[in-house]
């Protein structure tokens, strides 16, 4: 991270005494740019757009779920219309600051297209327009999920993004960039808000829970990490839920427990019995899982990024170095990946995958299971495509020989 993340950890200033307990990803809402974590280029960007006073009209944000596009909405207005403003840095404490940061603001009016797509919403929205702000230095639309909007809904807006009053900025965000007309794309900004690095998750996790005075195992919050899939919002409802579990002791254990995952030690057992052709010893580690407490699709899962691993692994094991595995069990991956082909190894993936899919219309899930790791039993002794035509070929040339 180009920010030390000690810096990036404020509470929201929207706090109510009556609230009660408040969500991790709404108490740590970010409200400066230098909060915003693992978005390097659209910071840096807003930033100097901000301090030389060139940032356009409109500006659209796109990426996944809980990456901070709303967010990043947010700030750019409170950015916009502080009275120290444009600045990167609002002081959060004049009246334009604590009105945004507390909803209350008439001149940044937040839209949900997803409840307002028609044509008649965008009217009201270019009609209030024409009007300057009222204590603000901009009136600021933010309209979330843009891509909800109706055709006739972004035809009318058109005109009005193209030439909009002075007074006026529109910020778009959306998590299907795909469904917007590019003749709105054209009049905007574009910024893609990219998945955060799992390892970035992690140290700002860590971070939270000194100041939550939560205790933590580091592979525990990895795991957590890991199970966002580059959303922070994920991983907060996540990390709550593991702290309420955890009764403000996050252990690798309840983690994995909370998030059905199964023991590394174990799986990688009942890959090694797989690959072996050991049909009853994979069985009883399959059942080992299931009982306790592992999904079966979760299994599928973790078994289809064992075998990736692997194959990583087998091509350079510096393509594996994020896995969030014991150096033990790095080992026995190792181990794995040289006594296993590529062809083999697809060959697994190819069978896994035909698996997930068998599972969810089975009427028993956990049979489906089984029959799948049998069938993975009996792939080790079988010969490649390659293996088989050398040997139809040796066979041919055999017998017109003699």
């Amino acid at each position: 991270m180009t920010t030390s993340v000690l810096k990036l950890v404020s509470e929201d200033p929207r706090a109510s005494p009556f609230e009660g307990y408040r969500v991790l990803a709404r108490k740590y809402r970010p409200s400066k740019l230098d909060e915003v974590i693992g978005q390097d280029f659209l910071v840096e960007t807003l930033r100097r757009g901000l301090e030389g006073n060139r940032l356009g009209h409109a500006f659209i944000l796109t990426g996944i779920r809980g990456t901070g596009k709303t967010t990043t909405a947010r700030i750019i207005a409170r950015s916009l219309n502080c009275e120290n403003g444009p600045t990167p840095e609002p002081c959060g404490v004049c009246g334009s600051c604590t009105s945004i940061a507390q909803d209350r603001s008439l001149d940044v009016i937040e839209i949900d297209a997803a409840s307002r797509t028609g044509v008649d919403d965008i009217r009201e929205i270019i009609e209030a327009s024409q009007y300057k702000a009222i204590s603000a230095r901009y009136k600021i639309y933010i309209i979330d999920e843009v891509h909800m909007l109706s055709k006739s809904a972004f035809n009318a807006l058109l005109k009005t993004l193209e030439e909009p009053p002075p007074h006026v900025k529109f910020i778009f965000a959306t998590t299907e960039i795909h469904k917007v007309p590019a003749t709105i794309l054209s009049r905007c900004v574009r910024f893609d808000l990219k998945r955060i690095k799992s390892a970035t998750i992690r140290d700002y996790f860590k971070v939270l829970c000194e100041r939550e005075k939560v205790e933590y195992e580091e592979d525990a919050l990895k795991l957590i990490a890991k199970a966002a899939e580059g959303s922070v919002r994920d991983g907060l409802s996540l990390l709550d839920q593991a702290i309420t579990y955890g009764s403000s002791h996050i252990t690798t254990q309840k983690v994995r427990e909370m998030l059905g995952l199964s023991d590394q030690g174990a799986l990688l057992e009942l890959f090694h019995s797989m690959m072996e052709g050991k049909v009853k010893e994979a069985l009883e580690k399959l059942r080992f899982l299931y009982r306790e407490g592992a999904e079966g699709a979760r299994i599928l899962e973790e078994l289809l990024d064992l075998t990736h691993w692997i194959q990583c692994l087998k091509i350079s094991p510096d393509l594996a170095e994020n896995m969030t595995i014991t150096a033990e069990k790095r080992q026995n991956g190792l181990e794995l990946a040289q006594s296993l082909s590529i062809p083999t190894l697809t060959r697994v993936w190819q069978i896994l995958l035909k698996g997930f899919e068998e599972m969810k219309g089975a009427p028993s899930p956990q049979k489906a299971l089984e029959v799948t790791v049998i069938r993975l039993t009996h792939l080790a002794p079988l010969p490649s495509l390659n293996e088989l035509l050398e040997g139809a070929f040796e066979g041919t040339f055999l017998k017109k020989k003699s």
